[in-house]
């Protein structure tokens, strides 16, 4: 039973993965098939995150002080997601500070180099 399984899993994994060989030309050579990578994580993927992150704060400032008006268990769930969604925050932008101090100190100042931080603008 348990090689049936994991000739099951093999078997569906290949079927799963086999758009995404067929779809290998698209890429062409690995440089654009990174690029496309860093393309979705920098544009797509980061400022997600920071959407989310803000929309847990709101929501938790929501819970706090609108919902959990006279009701403290309300307040105690609305402070935990505010303190939730700040260390969020401080965490992202230490990351991304850390990852630009690396990408500066390895590759140099390049044109092509990290941004400071997800759509804002640069001097």
């Amino acid at each position: 039973m348990k090689n049936f399984r994991k000739k099951l899993s093999v078997y569906v994994s290949a079927v799963f993965l086999l758009p995404v060989i067929a779809s290998a030309q698209y890429f062409g050579e690995v440089d654009t098939l990174f690029g496309n990578a860093l393309g979705f994580i920098n544009n797509i993927l980061i400022p997600f995150l920071f959407t989310l992150a803000l929309l847990v704060f709101v929501y938790g400032m929501f819970k706090f002080f609108i919902l959990g008006g006279d009701n403290e268990e309300e307040r105690g769930k609305g402070k935990q997601l505010l303190m939730w969604a700040i260390i969020g925050f401080v965490l992202m932008i230490s990351i991304w500070g850390i990852v630009n101090m690396l990408s500066d100190g390895i590759f140099g100042d390049f044109n092509d180099r990290v941004p400071d931080l997800p759509g804002t603008p640069t001097l």
